[in-house]
């Protein structure tokens, strides 16, 4: 049986009014604290300590996944890093290019 075309209407207006909201709230929610001295500390720190956290998880599953070619991902961080940041900071560039040559050194080395 197939749902009629005003359910599934009514499902799409709930999803949206759902993801607006949960995406606007958190802006809402800061607003009176831009000015805030934790606010802005927590705009330094959360970038690079996410990002930490998300390159440690990543490297401790390759090492347990890829048994003896760990190196690779090791050699594509320490790219990743260099690119990063002597292309003044270009994210884009850094993870394409740390991506293709760890692809690379896994399948031609």
């Amino acid at each position: 049986m197939t749902p009629s075309l005003p359910y599934l209407l009514a499902i799409l207006a709930i999803v949206f009014v759902i993801d607006f909201t949960l995406r606007a709230l958190p802006f809402k929610i800061l607003e009176p604290l831009r000015d805030s001295r934790f606010v802005e500390d927590m705009a330094v720190w959360m970038p690079p300590g996410i990002m930490l956290i998300l390159v440690l998880s990543t490297l401790s599953h390759n090492a347990q996944a890829a048994g003896e070619r760990w190196w690779a991902a090791l050699v594509a961080t320490g790219i990743t890093v260099a690119v990063h940041l002597l292309s003044g900071r270009k994210l884009l560039w850094s993870v394409g290019i740390g991506t293709v040559c760890y692809i690379a050194l896994l399948n031609w080395l």
